[in-house]
């Protein structure tokens, strides 16, 4: 019985219900790929291609296409400030942040390591705080709004507390001996 079946669908027979009624067989869904342009193609004929030639529509499939044409826009790809202003002005949020971070690096190989690293965990903090409350902030918008908050806040709060605990500490965390002592030595 079920070889019959099977010799059934592969003769193009379609496959039965349990009662024995038959069943049309599905032809599957190809997507369809929107013309890109006109023209004569590789055979002289000027259909688009990805189109039937008959003009039939087919159905559309709700599946991402095997081959992507262009890139998603990005979140943070809008400007700060409208179009009419110079680009460094448009973008402020990240320029700020890296003069801040050109300042810190600078105090650091002055010889204080310990204002640098703090003005450079405040920008990244800054950096946070921007990218949570500004609606559009440039290039500073790496990832989702999510994501660039909690990346920037956590490498800010890291990079303060190793400011703060440095040699001569400012701050005394009573784990940070053990953390250092077992993780640097």
């Amino acid at each position: 019985m079920q070889a019959e079946s099977d010799a059934e669908n592969a003769a193009g027979g379609g496959a039965a219900r349990a009662n024995g009624t038959p069943v049309a067989p599905v032809a599957p869904v190809t997507p369809v790929v929107p013309a890109v342009g006109v023209g004569p193609g590789p055979n002289g004929d000027t259909a688009a291609s990805g189109t039937a030639a008959s003009g039939a529509e087919t159905a559309r499939s709700r599946r991402f296409p095997s081959i992507t044409r262009d890139t998603a826009r990005p979140e943070g790809s809008g400007r700060a400030v409208p179009g009419a202003v110079s680009t460094p002005a448009r973008q402020w949020p990240m320029l700020s942040v890296l003069t801040a971070t050109a300042v810190g690096l600078l105090t650091t190989a002055l010889g204080h390591p310990r204002v640098g690293c703090l003005i450079i965990g405040v920008a990244l903090l800054a950096a946070s705080v921007m990218r949570r409350l500004l609606p559009s902030v440039g290039m500073l918008a790496v990832r989702s709004r999510f994501t660039d908050m909690i990346t920037y806040g956590l490498l800010g709060v890291a990079i303060t507390l190793l400011a703060l605990v440095m040699p001569k500490p400012l701050l005394h965390i009573p784990f940070m001996e053990d953390v250092v002592r077992f993780t640097v030595r």
